[in-house]
C-alpha cells in the first residue's frame, strides 16, 4: 500500500492517467504500490503493472525483470501491464493485447479553428455548463444510451460502472454537465484534477434523442478553462480508439504524444501455458 508521502510523489510525477492513484485503484479495485519506480496494482490473483517510470527511462529488460520477481513473490494467476513497449513474446500473440497512442493538448496556446468557435457558440446558446461532484440516474441514462449505441468492450463498461464511486470522493475527480433550459442533461464529461500537471478527459457521453451539435466541444471548452484554473499544462486527452475520436482531439490541437501497449497473461488457461511458461523465463 502506498503512503501518503509515496501518493503525493506519484500525483507530482504522474504524465499518464494510469498515474493517477485513486482513479486506477477505484476502476481496478487493486491496492497500489511502488516498485522501481513504476506503480503496481494488486488485486485478487491479479497483479497489474504500470511500466511507465514516474521519473526515469523505460527500459525492457528493468520492466522485465521487476515482471519477474513480482510474479515469483505474488504468484498471480494473471498478469496485466501497459508500457511504451511490449515484451517480444507478448507480442507474438501469447496474450491479449492492444496498440494505441496517447493524445494530449497544451495548455499554453490550445488552437480553436472557426467551425469549432462556431459549434461552442451555437451550443451556448442552448446549453449551459456546471461542474459537479457527483451522478445521478440521468448520468447512468445517458450512459446506458451510449452502451446501447456503441457496445463498447467490457473495460469501458466496467469504467462506466465504477467511476460514480469515484467522483463521489475527495479523490479529484469531476463531472461536467450540459444541461439544457429544462435542465435536462445533454451531454456529460468525467476528468480527473488529481495529477499536479494534467488533467484527463475520462469518459463522455451524450445524448442522441436530444442532439445538440457543439455540445461535446462546449464541455472540452469548460475543460480547457477548468484546467487552466487548476494550474495544469496540458490535458490528457486519452487514447486515440478510433478514427472518430481521433479527430475530435486532433481537431482540438491534440497530438500523439506517447506510445500505449497494453498486454494480458492468463497464467492458467491450460492451452497457452506452454507459452505462458516460456514468456515468464525470459522476464
Amino acid at each position: 500500500m502506498l503512503t501518503a508521502e509515496e501518493k503525493r510523489y506519484v500525483l507530482a510525477n504522474a504524465y499518464i492517467p494510469e498515474h493517477s492513484v485513486d482513479l486506477i485503484s477505484g476502476i481496478s479495485g487493486g491496492e497500489p504500490f511502488l516498485v522501481d519506480d513504476c506503480l503496481v496494482f494488486w488485486k485478487n490473483g491479479e497483479l497489474i503493472l504500470n511500466g511507465y517510470p514516474l521519473t526515469s527511462t523505460f527500459d525492457l529488460s528493468q520492466f522485465e525483470a521487476m515482471a519477474h520477481r513480482l510474479r515469483r513473490r505474488f504468484r498471480p494467476a494473471r498478469i496485466s501491464y501497459i508500457a511504451p513497449q511490449w515484451p517480444l513474446p507478448l507480442a507474438a500473440g501469447s496474450g491479449e493485447t492492444a496498440s494505441d497512442d496517447y493524445y494530449t493538448l497544451a495548455l499554453q496556446d490550445v488552437p480553436m479553428s472557426a467551425p469549432v468557435r462556431r459549434n461552442i457558440r451555437n451550443a451556448g446558446r442552448r446549453l449551459t455548463v456546471e461542474k459537479t461532484e457527483r451522478m445521478d440516474p440521468c448520468h447512468q441514462q445517458l450512459a446506458d444510451e451510449f452502451i446501447a449505441r456503441v457496445n463498447p468492450g467490457p473495460r469501458v463498461k466496467r469504467l462506466l460502472d465504477r467511476i460514480p464511486d469515484y467522483v463521489s470522493k475527495p479523490y479529484g475527480g469531476a463531472v461536467l454537465n450540459a444541461r439544457d433550459g429544462q435542465r435536462g442533461l445533454n451531454a456529460f464529461y468525467i476528468v480527473d484534477l488529481a495529477p499536479a500537471d494534467f488533467s484527463t478527459y475520462i469518459i463522455g457521453c451524450y445524448s442522441r434523442r436530444n442532439y445538440i451539435t457543439g455540445a461535446s466541444d462546449l464541455l472540452m471548452s469548460a475543460l480547457v478553462d477548468l484546467s487552466r484554473q487548476s494550474g495544469k499544462t496540458f490535458i490528457h486527452l486519452g487514447l486515440g480508439i478510433n478514427e472518430g475520436l481521433r479527430r475530435f482531439k486532433t481537431k482540438w490541437g491534440g497530438v500523439p504524444a506517447r506510445p500505449y501497449r497494453m498486454g494480458t497473461v492468463e497464467l492458467k488457461v491450460p492451452t497457452i501455458l506452454t507459452g505462458i511458461r516460456d514468456f515468464l523465463k525470459h522476464l
